[in-house]
């Protein structure tokens, strides 16, 4: 199993700008890039929550869990 994150389909369907949302939550574009690409091994709590403020979402919406070899649905 792996943990899918969908940050860049939400970021789009609320016509937010990854600028934005990370001076908001307080990180790098860089890191936030990281992120959207699924390339960090953890993110904090704290961190999440101010992105679904930003958002207006829950977490569930930014991370799926989708079995190795199986569908991404994005």
């Amino acid at each position: 199993m792996s943990i899918v994150v969908k940050l860049d389909v939400m970021l789009s369907q609320r016509k937010a700008r990854s600028k934005d949302l990370a001076a908001y939550v307080g990180i790098t574009e860089a890191n936030l890039s990281l992120l959207k690409q699924g390339k960090v091994k953890g993110v904090r709590f704290d961190t999440l929550l101010k992105i679904c403020e930003f958002l207006e979402c829950q977490p569930g919406d930014l991370l799926v869990n989708v079995p190795d070899g199986g569908p991404l649905t994005r």
